[in-house]
Parts: C-alpha cells; structure tokens; sequence
C-alpha cells in the first residue's frame, strides 16, 4: 500500500484545478442557492469534534423548511431523533460545519460550509413550525463558503434511478441489524421494526 502522506504528494497524482472550479465558491446565497435550497427536502450535515473525529448527519424536512435569513445565513430546524446529539456537541465544541443539499432527480448538489450556532429560541422559530410543532432547537449557519458540485458522483451512482435500486426485501431491516449489532436477544426482530415503525411515523415532529 502506497500511502500519499503530503499535499505535494497528492497533487502529483491529482494536478491542480482550473480557474473556473476555484472561483466557483462564491461565499454567500445568491438567487441559485435559494431557489435549490427552497426545493431541497435533505441536507446532509458534517461536524466535527476538536479531535477530529467527524460526524454526517441527515436533516429532512419538507421542501422549502431551512430558513434563508440573507446572502450568509442559514437556519435548520432540529426535529424529533435518537438525542444521541452527536452534531450539536460537535458544534458547541468546535463550530465549524459542513452542508450537502440534494434536491430529488437533480445530479448536481450544493455545498455550504460555515460557521454553526445552536439556538433555543429566535423570532424565527414561528416560521421552522411543521404539523403545528414548533421545534425546541436549530442550527443557524453563517456561510463563509458555497459553490456547487458537479452530477458526477450522482451518474456514476445512479441514485436517482428506481431501476437500479436493490430489492428492498433482500436487505436486512433495522430491527434485524439492531438486534444482531447490539446484541438484544429479549425480543424479536418483528418486535423491533414494529416499534421503530411506530416512531417513525408518530414522533417525526
């Protein structure tokens, strides 16, 4: 195994980008960010700790959900999950964070790194409300960073694509993995999904 310990190490096998992706990162929401923001119904959300170790973390909402506030700021509301809080202890930490919008059926996806900040209560917080739940935590995100991302991982990939998508019954449930990678022998897989089903579908907000 060949290990590339240095950037001159890495740029002898990937050479340095052209002008025009450098200066792709235009560093503020402009009207293209906030119309693909405004249809994105997923963002994925990177953290990390002071040491380093790093966290993504899927944030789902209905389309049109995260807040654009003006050209630098970001706000997402924290919904209802397993408060294992591993991003939000990463931001009090250290508060750097990284943003993935995938819009359905489109290839191309934007990038968003910033500052992040965990707030309990803003005027805005009216305005992150959904089913009538008005959230008790959000993330509000200074961007310093944005461009977008070519389709290229989505071609090579193919997610969009329902036709290539594996046979949902040949891969194991949640209920399946829980119980084997954690080693619960009290109650059935059945039991599991049964419950996980009825969270998901009651507890979502």
């Amino acid at each position: 195994m060949r290990v590339v310990a240095s950037e001159a190490e890495l740029r002898e096998v990937v050479k340095e980008p052209g002008q025009f992706v450098i200066d792709k990162d235009i560093g503020r929401i402009d009207e293209h960010a906030r119309t693909l923001i405004a249809h994105s119904p997923l963002v994925l959300l990177a953290t990390s700790d002071p040491d380093g170790t790093c966290d993504v973390s899927p944030r789902g909402d209905p389309a049109g959900s995260v807040l654009v506030l003006d050209d630098h700021t970001l706000v997402i509301a924290d919904r209802p999950g397993n408060r294992r809080t591993d991003s939000f202890r990463n931001i009090l930490r250290n508060p750097r964070a990284g943003l993935l919008f995938l819009v359905p059926g489109m290839a191309e996806t934007l990038r968003v790194n910033g500052r992040a900040t965990l707030v309990s209560d803003a005027p805005f917080f009216d305005d992150l409300e959904v089913r009538g739940k008005r959230p008790h935590l959000a993330l509000v995100i200074q961007v310093e960073e944005l461009y977008m991302h070519c389709s290229k991982a989505f071609l090579r990939s193919s997610l969009w694509k329902p036709e290539t998508w594996p046979d949902r019954k040949s891969l194991p449930t949640l209920g399946q993995i829980a119980k084997d990678q954690i080693g619960i022998k009290e109650v059935s897989a059945d039991v599991i999904d049964a419950d996980l089903d009825r969270d998901a579908v009651h507890n979502q907000y």
